[in-house]
């Protein structure tokens, strides 16, 4: 079992920023629905916090957002779960890109020298300084999307790996790979991987289910890519109703023991998120 303690992806005024976006909201209009002062609200999207705790909760309100959650990333608190209950090893992949990092993650049996490959992060290089020592060989890779952080290093990695099929959403225009779309269903050795078509953070996106079908009762994995982060979600470029139907979907149809390996910040769980999530009420 372990807790990752890494930064999150996104601080609270990221996700007041975010919350406006889903809200419909300009941040004159929240300060008038939420009655907390418009350079109040201004000075947290600039990550200067000077709201009460009264004040969160009317914001909240407003936002229709889980006020536990909020309060939580307000105090430089968020609570992360122990991941544990998976069959299979699990490698993330932590790369630079810009402040932050990128995640890719390599799935595999802990046995064996080869694996599944999710996301490429923005360069080969980086991901290789950062790559498993006993990886030696792909099975295939998956892409989330195709933003720069997460398919930067594909061209990179196959030159390296050789021939290596490569999935991707359907609509997503990456050269040379197979596109896969909803309920698609791929199997490598002792894993399945299901798809779940996710627009909203951009159209074409998918989230990727991991089970090891000779454990059923093992936790599932569910890499998300920039649809759900550990205390926010990705910002809903594409579309904002999309982007919450898709989030809603993964809360309904995954289990609460699914571990959640996201695009940016700490690996969390379905349960944890639920629980936490500001964007979850």
């Amino acid at each position: 079992m372990v807790i990752e303690h890494i930064p999150l992806e996104d601080e609270l005024g990221d996700v007041l920023e975010k919350a406006m976006r889903h809200a419909h909201l300009n941040e004159h209009e929240l300060a008038n629905k939420a009655d907390v002062a418009r350079e109040k609200i201004r000075d947290a999207v600039d990550y200067r916090y000077d709201l009460t705790v009264e004040e969160l909760h009317r914001l909240s309100n407003a936002l229709r957002l889980n006020e536990v959650g909020l309060a939580a990333l307000a105090q430089g608190r968020y609570p992360l779960p122990q991941i544990s209950g998976l069959s299979f090893c699990l490698y993330p992949l932590r790369t630079p890109h810009g402040i932050g990092v990128a995640n890719a993650y390599v799935v595999a049996d802990c046995s064996l020298s080869s694996g599944l490959l999710f996301d490429c992060g923005s360069d080969a290089a980086l991901l290789r300084r950062v790559w498993p020592k006993n990886i030696k060989r792909l099975d295939a890779i998956f892409i989330t999307h195709s933003e720069t952080e997460h398919v930067g290093g594909l061209r990179g990695l196959l030159s390296e790996f050789g021939s290596v099929p490569v999935f991707a959403p359907e609509g997503a225009a990456l050269e040379g790979a197979l596109s896969i779309g909803e309920g698609a269903r791929l199997t490598f050795g002792g894993f399945e991987v299901k798809t779940l078509r996710t627009p909203g953070h951009v159209e074409a996106h998918n989230c990727y289910v991991v089970t090891s079908p000779r454990l059923p009762t093992a936790a599932p994995l569910v890499v998300s890519g920039d649809m759900l982060f550990a205390g926010s979600v990705g910002a809903p470029y594409f579309c904002r109703d999309r982007s919450a139907e898709s989030l809603q979907r993964l809360f309904v149809q995954l289990p609460e023991t699914t571990v959640v390996a996201p695009g940016h910040g700490p690996l969390t769980t379905i349960q944890n998120e639920r629980r936490y999530n500001p964007f979850v009420t």
